[in-house]
C-alpha cells in the first residue's frame, strides 16, 4: 500500500522527465497483453491522455495479431508466418483490414472515455495514412502476398500529431498508387512513423519483460550494436525479431530512445517514461 509520502516521491521523480519530454513526440506501439485485457486497455488509454495533458504528444500505432489470427480461423484461413511477418493473400487482406479497423475504433473509444480526443487513421478501409508497397524480405522468402512495407506517409499526419488536443490512433495497413491494400507489420510501421516524424521516443509494448540475452536474463539497457548482434546471432527470433528490428531501425534513423516494455504491467508506459528504474529494455544509439 502506497503511503502519502510514496505518492509524493513518485510525483517528484516524474517531474524532470515531464520537463525533459514536454512538446516531444512519443510513438507508442500498442500491443501485447494490453490488447486483450480491457482493464489494461483502459489503463494504457489513461496513461496516454495523461501524457498529452502534461505537454507530450503521444501517437498510438496498434497491432492486432491474435485478433487477426482468430478472425482468419473463423473464415477457415490458416495463419502462416515468415520471420515474424504474416503471409497475407488477397482474401486474408480483407479480413486483416476489417479486423484492424474494428480494433482502431475500439481503442479510439477507450482514449475518448479517458478524456482524450482521438483522431483515427484510416477512417475506413478504402485508404490509409501509410503509403505501402510489397515487402521483399530476402531471396529465400516465399511470396508474402499483400504483406507490405512502408514507402511514405500522408503529410497531414505530421501536422495532426502536434496539435494540442489530438491523439492519433493508427492502424498498420497501407495502400499503393493503384489502391491495393497491404498488411504492414505494426512494429515496423511504428518505427517508420517515429523516424519520419522525428519522435523523441518509440515505446514497443509486448508480452515479455523486455529483451532477453542468450541466458534468458533481462537486458535493462542496450546499444543499437548490441541489438544488431542479437538479431545476427538469432538470439532474437520469432515475434521478438520484428520488435528488435523496429527498435534498431528507429535509433539508427535518429530516434533518441527505443523502449521494449511488458504490456501486461499496468501503467507500464508511465513507469518506463517517468521513473528512474523503468519496466523493460531501453535501446539507445552508441
Amino acid at each position: 500500500m502506497f503511503t502519502v509520502q510514496d505518492r509524493v516521491r513518485i510525483l517528484s521523480e516524474a517531474l524532470p522527465y515531464i520537463q525533459r519530454f514536454r512538446s516531444q513526440l512519443i510513438v507508442v506501439k500498442y500491443g501485447g497483453g494490453a490488447m486483450s485485457d480491457n482493464n489494461l486497455k483502459r489503463a494504457v488509454a489513461r496513461d496516454l491522455v495523461l501524457l498529452k495533458h502534461v505537454g507530450m504528444h503521444p501517437i498510438i500505432v496498434h497491432g492486432g495479431g491474435p485478433a487477426i489470427s482468430k478472425a482468419l480461423a473463423e473464415q477457415g484461413i490458416e495463419s502462416q508466418f515468415y520471420k515474424g511477418r504474416r503471409i497475407t493473400d488477397p482474401a486474408s487482406m480483407k479480413v486483416v483490414a476489417k479486423t484492424l479497423t474494428a480494433i482502431n475504433q475500439d481503442l479510439a473509444q477507450a482514449v475518448e472515455e479517458a478524456g482524450g480526443t482521438p483522431i483515427c487513421y484510416p477512417k475506413d478501409q478504402s485508404g490509409s495514412y501509410i503509403q505501402a508497397g510489397k515487402l521483399q524480405l530476402d531471396k529465400h522468402a516465399p511470396d508474402l502476398g499483400c504483406t507490405g512495407q512502408v514507402t511514405g506517409l500522408h503529410p497531414e499526419l505530421s501536422v495532426m500529431a502536434r496539435l494540442a488536443d489530438l491523439i492519433p490512433v493508427l492502424s498498420p495497413f497501407g495502400v499503393d498508387d493503384q489502391g491495393q491494400l497491404y498488411n504492414v507489420n505494426a512494429d515496423m510501421a511504428a518505427a517508420y512513423i517515429a523516424i519520419h516524424l522525428q519522435a523523441e521516443k518509440i515505446i514497443i509494448m509486448t508480452n515479455v519483460t523486455g529483451v532477453l540475452d542468450a541466458n534468458g536474463r533481462l537486458l535493462p539497457t542496450m546499444s543499437k550494436s548490441q541489438a544488431a548482434e542479437l538479431i545476427h546471432t538469432q538470439v532474437a527470433k520469432d515475434g521478438m525479431l520484428p520488435k528488435l528490428e523496429c527498435a534498431f531501425l528507429a535509433v539508427e534513423g535518429g530516434v533518441r530512445h527505443a523502449h521494449i516494455i511488458d504490456g501486461r504491467v499496468e501503467n507500464a508506459v508511465l513507469l518506463e517514461l517517468l521513473t528512474d528504474e523503468g519496466v523493460g529494455t531501453l535501446i539507445t544509439a552508441e
